[in-house]
């Protein structure tokens, strides 16, 4: 694959695979993404915590009380086995669909890295999808914070470490890793907007000779990214942040609605943000 080793990473976000209306999966969604996974193809999936939610409010009839993040952590340890469970029904039967939960020690720790890369670079050649999702049900807001202030403590520049709160911050680390040649992210929305909500003012393209003309023009459109677009989401903003890395690597980037197939927004036949040097 010449300065590649991937050919793509892709994530969807919780909202995208949540029909909030009904308050369950959006099978459609789910179904439509699946199908069109195959080996060489890295998948980052949020979902689980929300999932494990509905999970738990359909058994029981009400929804957990106290602590939001200890609440957090126990639907997303429910949800993450019905998440893998509807992947391995829609996936091509002839793949195999591999679980891998992360922390942001496997991209802060270089042994780490070196491991989870390995498997994510084997996986093609054994016809394997990897479908990655941050642990969230071992991992607490404030022990990540007191590791992380371990890490610059010790040395470690902090503009280098990972936090990984948040899957659009692991899809980009998981691209930077594996060195892709695309990362799709997944949204609510056709992609960034120039004004909030108004599809009529989607951005179609961030591009510039190269990467550093790029990142600038990202940087500018981020000034047009105010708020997220749900609670606990960092919203458009925090994305086009994150995506920097990968953009600095020589990957494309696209976000996209789920709605549309993966080879139509590559193609640009379905609207998106496309992100590239060009």
């Amino acid at each position: 694959m010449g300065a590649f080793d991937v050919e793509l990473v892709g994530k969807v976000g919780s909202m995208a695979l949540v029909n909030k209306q009904f308050n369950d999966i959006n099978y459609n969604v789910l179904a439509f993404i699946s199908r069109q996974l195959h080996p060489g193809v890295i998948w980052v999936s949020s979902g689980a915590a929300e999932i494990g939610r509905i999970d738990y409010l359909r058994r029981t009839g009400k929804q957990l009380d106290g602590d939001d993040e200890l609440n957090k952590t126990d639907y997303a340890a429910q949800g993450q086995a019905i998440l893998m469970q509807e992947y391995r029904r829609y996936i091509n039967p002839a793949y195999g669909v591999r679980q891998v939960l992360v922390e942001h020690q496997h991209f802060n720790n270089e042994k780490k890295r070196a491991l989870l890369k390995d498997l994510l670079l084997r996986c093609p050649a054994q016809g394997a999808i990897p479908i990655i999702n941050y642990n969230d049900p071992l991992s607490s807001e404030e022990i990540v914070k007191l590791e992380i202030r371990a890490l610059t403590q010790s040395g470690m520049n902090e503009s280098k470490v990972v936090h990984c709160l948040d899957n659009d911050e692991t899809a980009s680390q998981v691209a930077c890793l594996v060195k892709c040649r695309r990362l799709i992210i997944f949204t609510s929305t056709l992609g960034i907007y120039a004004k909030a909500g108004d599809e009529s003012t989607l951005i179609r393209e961030i591009s510039g000779k190269d990467a550093y003309e790029v990142i600038e023009n990202v940087t500018e459109c981020q000034k047009l990214c105010v708020g997220a677009s749900r609670q606990g989401a960092n919203g458009a903003g925090a994305k086009l942040e994150y995506i920097k890395a990968p953009v600095a690597n020589g990957t494309e980037v696209f976000i996209a609605s789920p709605m549309f197939s993966i080879t139509d927004i590559i193609k640009g036949v379905a609207p998106s943000t496309r992100i590239y040097v060009g």
